[in-house]
């Protein structure tokens, strides 16, 4: 009975995953079409690659809030260089100035000590109103010669669609990274035991630095990717995507307080997450309602877990 439950306490977010699989399919048979299951996957690929990034945040013990405000200033500053410059360098560039964000959070954090919540707030509010600025509160059209971004969003291979197979390129990057690296060893060892980590002779301000500049560099490339979907930088996007992503990963397993997580799991708690805004849409549930519901479902979730430690 003891290794059932150890099992079960071990394997929760998948089962919760399975549950949900299940659930979805009983709700509406629309949910197994393979061009639900396409939309699906080009839905939750934004939020599943900015998750991964948030994950080594939080096995930091830090947090970042900037990111769906990263992501509406960089669809508009890409819709706009677009017009300028030709798509390549465009492309780079949008992802340049997002890793130049993130490599600013990273600075004040781990270089001026100031706490991760209040100097990614104030980047939040920040670069969400530079996004207002350049746009003059208005969606951008991206330029016509940016039609191979439109391809990216639109197209897919053998019906998986491209945001999802680098979804899943990035997946496995990460994967690595965490099971196999020192990078990643180094990642959950400070979220676990700092102190420890920087008296072992580890430059924990560079890791943590890193940490930033990587989630920056990955809410660039979800913006390019939301961008893609609908050819439009807008300022009014990501609005909430912060509160997606932590939640994401805290279905996941991982822990706020550093130390705990697992990429495979964040992978699974996007999916649960995805997975319940899609079947509600299915069922025409209204906005307003679907807040409430995956607010509680969320919150269960996570209450579900912390009663299994």
């Amino acid at each position: 009975m003891t290794t059932i439950k150890q099992k079960f306490i071990e394997y929760n977010t998948l089962i919760i995953f399975i549950g949900m699989i299940i659930l979805s399919a009983c709700l509406s048979n629309s949910f197994f079409t393979a061009n639900n299951l396409s939309n699906l996957l080009r839905q939750v690929a934004p939020v599943g690659i900015i998750s991964f990034g948030m994950l080594l945040v939080i096995l930091t013990g830090g947090i970042d809030l900037s990111v769906g405000s990263i992501v509406a200033a960089m669809g508009v500053g890409f819709a706009l260089l677009s017009y300028e410059i030709y798509f390549p360098w465009a492309f780079l560039l949008t992802l340049v100035i997002s890793a130049g964000i993130g490599m600013l959070s990273g600075y004040l954090i781990a270089y001026q000590k100031i706490a991760p919540f209040i100097a990614t707030l104030a980047l939040m509010t920040i670069v969400r109103g530079l996004g207002y600025l350049f746009s003059k509160g208005a969606p951008v059209n991206i330029g016509h010669h940016s039609a191979a971004l439109l391809n990216l969003g639109a197209g897919d291979i053998f019906g998986i669609p491209y945001a999802g197979i680098i979804l899943l390129v990035i997946f496995a990057l990460m994967f690595v990274v965490l099971k196999y690296n020192v990078f990643g060893r180094i990642v959950m060892a400070i979220g676990s035991n700092e102190e420890a980590v920087r008296l072992s002779g580890i430059n924990v301000s560079k890791y943590k630095f890193f940490v930033y500049v990587i989630i920056g560099l990955l809410s660039g490339l979800a913006a390019l990717l939301m961008v893609s979907r609908t050819g439009v930088g807008s300022p009014n996007i990501g609005i909430g995507m912060e509160l997606d992503v932590i939640a994401a990963v805290v279905i996941g397993g991982a822990s706020l307080s550093g130390g705990k997580g697992s990429i495979v799991n964040t992978l699974l708690g996007v999916l649960i997450l995805g997975m319940i805004g899609n079947v509600m849409n299915l069922l025409d549930i209204t906005s307003y309602l679907q807040q409430v519901i995956k607010g509680v479902i969320i919150l269960l979730a996570v209450v579900f877990q912390r009663y299994q430690k």
